[in-house]
């Protein structure tokens, strides 16, 4: 396994295509749902809530620290945004890492270092100071990032309330209470993880066949779903289907040297298709720029003509309160409506708020009194952007990416969406106070809205509907960048000859059973 590789096994949350048989199609009683394997995908998941504090509790904290520390706007924009770049190097220490002590012990190092990383931002006593603890806490969060990448969202609205929450307190406190405070939850997460059972993937390619069948069963729903999973990852680690002795030997796995050759060297044209939908989509999802609302809230809202600390930080709590909220919304909306129609929806969305956005900033940068309409306007484009994206292009990013590359090239796949999402997001971040003070507020977010559209026309010409499609539909979507859409029709009409030919052969056998 690679320094950047994702996993998703285990009892973390995965995005798998199983190809369908007959029976799929017959009456059968649902099996209950494992709450014990729910209640640990849940737990690993609450690590990524490390990013999402971080990320919220600087966008706050950062107006008193300027004024503590007498900082620069461009030491403002590399505090706030380095750490995107920093987490990239705690991603590719926890690939050898899990492969070395495991998924649960990876979490634990990822708890420790963050705890680590917010107590030296705590009580950090100048700017270097505080930039070492910013790098402690990025390793920290590129571990958990790669291990659990879910419930941000969840860690970015405590962070905004903790700006308010702290905000009371004598500035030159404040924000080392509102840094040194992400330590805590880091605490409980070390410690909730350690009741987990270990990923049995990893048990698996340690040759612990034994304790992978126990936590199988202890995760799966069925004794049979728990079975297939474990002939799966036998399969991946090269041990035979027939082998049932407790303690093998695994042939060391290689770091997916071929595979990097495959996506880069010698693409197939499915695999080329494939890696330009999974690099375009995560660079979009950043390039827009909706890292510069978030991390930037109270310097928007303030040249909406907001001065009040107390009211900058509540509004940007609205902010984080509509980003939890719409994201949750999207999982309801992911397999009901797709993923294609979400993405194209919410693009096409961010196209019209950032210009609108861009609009009301321009009205107010222009005038000399304050003008009421548009700084209602200016607020609810704000909070609307964050909502729109909530429901498309942020959670759609990482679903999509994940289930159209093959199994074989799933993880390295993974890992390269990763780093595209990280670097953009770290340029836009270390960028936006400049780009603003060189054309403008209004200006920046006319050209995020140009972003934007470029965006959803990438989408609308490349990316293909996956929901509901198996690996093998999969090979048949992509491969022609403009003309999968014709291999889509050919599919529909393959779908429905089968199922028409289904019913017809239920029908027979019904028949058959009555004059038997």
């Amino acid at each position: 396994m690679s320094g950047f590789e994702a996993d998703n096994n285990g009892v973390s949350i995965s995005v798998a295509a199983d190809n369908k048989t007959g029976a799929d199609f017959e009456v059968s009683k649902k099996p209950k749902r494992n709450k014990f394997a729910f209640a640990c995908s849940i737990l690993a998941s609450l690590a990524s809530i490390l990013l999402g504090y971080d990320i919220g509790v600087m966008s706050g904290a950062i107006i008193y620290i300027k004024d503590d520390l007498k900082i620069s706007d461009v030491q403002v924009e590399i505090l706030v945004g380095i750490l995107n770049l920093y987490c990239l190097i705690g991603a590719y220490a926890a690939g050898r890492t899990s492969d070395w002590i495991g998924r649960r012990y990876t979490i634990v190092v990822a708890a420790a270092i963050f705890f680590v990383g917010a107590l030296l931002m705590g009580f950090a006593t100048n700017y270097a100071f505080l930039m070492v603890g910013r790098f402690v806490a990025g390793i920290g969060v590129g571990f958990a990032l790669l291990i659990a990448p879910v419930f941000i969202n969840i860690g970015l609205l405590l962070g905004y309330v903790s700006n308010y929450a702290f905000s009371k307190l004598r500035a030159e406190l404040g924000w080392r209470v509102m840094l040194g405070a992400g330590a805590i939850p880091s605490v409980f997460l070390a410690i909730g993880v350690l009741t987990m059972p270990e990923s049995p993937r990893w048990l698996i390619m340690q040759g612990r066949l034994g304790e992978a069948k126990t936590v199988l069963h202890k995760t799966s729903d069925t004794k049979e779903e728990a079975h297939g999973r474990l002939s799966d990852i036998k399969a991946a680690a090269g041990i035979p289907e027939d082998c049932t002795d407790d303690i093998v030997q695994v042939e060391k796995q290689t770091h997916g040297e071929g595979v990097w050759k495959e996506l880069f060297l010698h693409p197939t044209p499915v695999v080329r298709h494939v890696l330009i939908c999974a690099i375009g989509i995560h660079f979009f999802q950043q390039a827009i720029g909706l890292d510069s609302v978030v991390l930037y809230s109270p310097r928007i809202f303030e040249k909406a003509g907001i001065t009040s600390s107390d009211r900058k930080l509540l509004a940007t709590m609205a902010v984080g309160l509509s980003k939890t909220i719409f994201i949750l919304v999207a999982t309801f909306l992911l397999d009901k409506i797709g993923r294609r129609p979400l993405l194209l929806i919410s693009s096409g969305g961010m196209v019209v708020i950032l210009a609108t956005l861009g609009f009301s900033l321009t009205i107010i940068g222009h005038s000399d009194n304050k003008i009421t309409w548009a700084v209602g306007l200016c607020i609810t484009m704000v909070l609307s952007s964050v909502a729109v994206f909530s429901i498309g292009m942020g959670p759609i990013a990482w679903v999509y990416s994940t289930e159209i590359f093959p199994l074989r090239l799933r993880a390295q796949g993974a890992s390269i969406g990763v780093v595209v999402n990280r670097v953009t997001s770290g340029v836009i971040s270390m960028s936006f106070i400049s780009l603003y003070e060189a054309i403008s507020i209004g200006g920046a977010f006319f050209l995020y809205a140009g972003v934007a559209l470029v965006a959803f026309f990438f989408f609308f010409t490349f990316l293909p509907e996956t929901q509901g499609k198996t690996l093998e539909e999969m090979e048949w979507l992509f491969g022609k960048l403009v003309g999968w859409r014709e291999e889509a029709q050919k599919l529909k009409r393959k779908r429905k000859m089968n199922e028409a030919n289904h019913q017809i052969q239920l029908g027979n056998n019904l028949t058959t059973d009555r004059r038997c």
